[in-house]
């Protein structure tokens, strides 16, 4: 059987942007959504995935697009599994190249298709992860990330149109994401998430889904693996983050983080921290 290998990195460039390297054969990505973006190149063998309410297949170099905080998911699409390269840019990260360069697009934008078949633009994204593998130039590592990301832009993205929904519930709704995103480590209950919508439960949970896509309970488990990014970041025992951001244990944590990020916190943090010691991960 293939081995499974994930190589989490990086870049400092625009502010740092995650990056994964990666090889996988059973590796099953739950419904999940990041706050960046997912760009990834399909090296080898095939990946298939959920996103925009379809299920899609990008084989052997097509582009992966992702906009941030879309729900999707992960697998395997072909015998021998996948590998890929990919990169998580950030909102405001394409917000600033946007109003640096005084571009007519405004804001970040979307990428209305799930897999993009652009040969050029794929070897485009290898170059740009070579040159941030293998040169420590200042110039040309930023220099090669704007060209890629503006590229991206002009390519392939356009203006999202929001189709208008009732103003009242949208505003209910947004005031339970944001309770969920403010404190996910909380215990709480669909009853009390009710309660402050001031909707019922059953219409909370259909609401909800529509506008976050996914059910509160999961997407609070995103919630909570995001403060356990920035917990792991600045240098917290996983044991303390386990603990902090609403996990039973951590296993529990270790199980939710492979399964949104692809790899597993201790090597998230490794990254990050040079003098992290992995301890008791299971």
């Amino acid at each position: 059987m293939k081995r499974e290998v994930a190589e989490f990195t990086h870049a400092k460039e625009l502010g740092g942007i995650e990056l994964l390297n990666a090889s996988y054969h059973k590796q099953n990505f739950s419904r999940h959504s990041h706050e960046g973006y997912t760009v990834g190149v399909i090296e080898s063998g095939a990946q298939r995935f959920y996103r925009t309410g379809g299920n899609h297949i990008a084989p052997e170099n097509s582009i992966i697009l992702v906009n941030a905080d879309e729900v999707h998911s992960g697998s395997s699409a072909a015998e021998g599994g996948w590998s890929y390269r990919a990169m998580y840019p950030l909102p405001e990260q394409f917000t600033l190249l946007n109003e640096e360069l005084d571009l007519p697009a405004n804001g970040a934008p979307y990428f209305p298709e799930p897999v993009v078949h652009d040969r050029v633009m794929a070897d485009t994204l290898r170059m740009m992860f070579h040159t941030l593998d293998t040169s420590e130039n200042r110039l040309l590592r930023e220099s090669v990330v704007y060209s890629t990301m503006i590229k991206l832009m002009s390519r392939h993205s356009r203006s999202k149109i929001d189709i208008p929904r009732h103003a009242a519930a949208q505003t209910q709704l947004e005031l339970v994401k944001q309770f969920l995103d403010d404190h996910p480590s909380v215990d709480i209950s669909l009853e009390e998430l009710a309660k402050l919508a001031g909707l019922s439960p059953f219409y909370l949970i259909k609401q909800f889904q529509i506008k976050c896509g996914l059910p509160p309970h999961a997407y609070q488990i995103q919630s909570r693996v995001r403060l356990a990014k920035q917990k792991i970041k600045q240098g917290y025992k996983l044991l303390d983050v386990a603990q902090e951001c609403g996990f039973h244990d951590q296993s529990h944590l270790n199980r939710h983080f492979k399964r949104t990020m692809g790899v597993t916190p201790g090597q998230y943090a490794k990254e990050f921290n040079s003098k992290f010691v992995q301890a008791n991960e299971t």
